[in-house]
This record gives structure tokens, sequence and C-alpha cells, in this order.
């Protein structure tokens, strides 16, 4: 079953972490010192916020799947979308160990689509940094266009200084 997420920069993690709390009537189910995430049932939501990125606001957006098969089923549709797609596989961020790819979307909005394999008690582990974890640069080229998937191997963080 799909999960919706969404993964909010903000400034003040601790002020935020109280409002969502509020807002969402749930305390985050994991909190770190610039991290905080949030599983919620009603609606099936993963919602993220985290202090890394350069300016607050929404990050991107994603499904999580419960298994590999929801993941190829989600990446046959990425593909059939007609954008360029970056395949990251088994990578680490966010404190978890998950298969994923992204898309993004006309407008430059990026859209993650992960099997999380289990939790890491770091945000992401030093042997990924090779293969960071950042939303996509923004890629409004179509797929059968000499363009390149977009790529974010600078330091963990991609073009637009994102990460997630």
């Amino acid at each position: 079953m799909k999960r919706f997420h969404v993964h909010v920069h903000v400034r003040d993690l601790a002020g935020s972490i109280a409002f969502y709390s509020r807002l969402f009537g749930a305390a985050p189910v994991r909190v770190e010192a610039d991290y905080a995430k949030w599983m919620l049932d009603d609606p099936r939501l993963n919602f993220a916020i985290s202090t890394r990125g350069a300016t607050p606001g929404v990050d991107h957006l994603g499904f999580q799947v419960d298994d590999a098969a929801e993941l190829a089923e989600l990446k046959a549709r990425a593909q059939a979308a007609d954008q360029a797609l970056l395949e990251e596989g088994i990578t680490t961020c966010c404190y978890a160990r998950s298969d994923k790819h992204w898309v993004t979307d006309p407008q430059g909005i990026a859209w993650e689509h992960f099997h999380t394999l289990h939790d890491i008690p770091v945000f992401r582990e030093q042997a990924a940094a090779a293969a960071a974890c950042c939303a996509p640069a923004p890629e409004v080229a179509p797929r059968s266009s000499a363009a390149a998937a977009p790529s974010c191997r600078a330091g963990a963080r991609d073009p637009a200084n994102r990460c997630c």
C-alpha cells in the first residue's frame, strides 16, 4: 500500500515540530537534531521536515511503498510519464536505507518513489556520499531528448542546493 510523502525544509525545527504535532494531533515517530518525521495513518502520509535545505518550503513530494513490486509499478508509471528518471537504487538518506528513484515533473517538482528497507542511525552513511540522496535538479526535457538524467553527486546536494 502506498503512503504519500512530503518533505519540507524549515528554519526552526523545534517550532515546526510543535506546530505540526498540534496540526496532526500526533508526535513525530523520529526526531533528530536536523530532522523529524511523522508516519500518519489517516491520511496515509510520511511527512518529514529538516533544516538541511537552503530555503524553507516544500522540497519534494513522493510515494513510499511497502514492497519491491509496488516500487517497480511506480517506476513503470514514471517512465511512461516521458520525463527523465534518476535511478538511485539502494541508498541511504533521511536516517533510512531505501531503494529509490526520482522523476521531476514539467514544472520542476521532484517526485521520489521509495521502499524503505530499514532505519539507520545517521542522516546519510558516508559510503553513500558518492550517490548522494538529493531531490534531482529540475528537468523539463522529455526522456526522449538528448538531455541526461539529473544528477546529485555534488557533495550531497543538487544544483539547486536541495537534499532530502
